[in-house]
């Protein structure tokens, strides 16, 4: 029982331990050109998801203040902008 606990626990290095193992048995997956398309898949894909991720983990209260200060910048700027013309 102490195993499965252990493994439950440290779940994200076995994975990553895994990763490699696999990646290091069968190369030409992940090689220019191969099935994952890393060319696509790094490029465009995880830093959406990176992107992402880190959006979720916002706290609503500072979008809406973020939200609310881009109008009143941009409206003070293009009033002040305007005045001195």
């Amino acid at each position: 029982m102490r195993l499965l606990e252990r493994m439950r626990k440290e779940w994200f290095m076995i994975g990553i331990v895994l990763a490699i193992a696999g990646a290091k048995l069968e190369p030409s997956i992940g090689v220019n050109g191969g099935p994952l398309k890393p060319e696509i898949t790094v490029s465009y894909i995880a830093v959406a998801t990176i992107f992402f991720n880190s959006g979720l983990s916002l706290k609503t209260e500072l979008a809406d203040s973020r939200l609310h200060a881009s109008p009143c910048v941009f409206c003070s700027d293009f009033n002040q902008g305007s005045r001195w013309k």
